[in-house]
């Protein structure tokens, strides 16, 4: 679950030195959600096969330290965007998910430190 609040949070903010900016934290994350053109490029992103937007390049460049961290320097608003963008990657596009997993999860060690706080939100990593 913190593995999805992780991925969306870092869709929607900068690495500050304490926190993370909330700079993004208004963006729509239903409109990219629901674009396969917007939600495939920040996937490129993420995943080296594509350009990179500037809040995509950070996102990409926080993303290690969220997971590693627990997510302890995002924001309530970041922590649940990145509830519901990992919901849906998982539920409605397991591939992207599967995908990303690979690459920033490859042994699974983040899935098992946050399978607990996943199912208490009803997400089944």
């Amino acid at each position: 679950m913190k593995v999805a609040v992780v991925l969306l949070g870092m869709l929607v903010c900068y690495v500050a030195a304490d926190k993370y900016t909330t700079k993004y934290d208004n963006i729509d994350l239903d409109q990219i959600l629901k674009s396969d053109r917007l939600l495939n490029n920040y996937v490129n992103c993420l995943l080296d096969v594509g350009n990179c937007t500037p809040d995509g390049n950070e996102l990409k460049k926080s993303l290690p330290d969220a997971l590693e961290n627990g997510c302890s320097k995002c924001s309530e608003k970041q922590k649940a965007g990145s509830e519901k963008v990992i919901r849906y990657l998982i539920n409605q596009r397991p591939k992207l998910w599967e995908k990303l997993s690979k690459k920033y999860d490859p042994t699974g060690e983040f899935q098992a430190k946050f399978k607990n706080e996943a199912e208490k939100h009803g997400i089944k990593l």
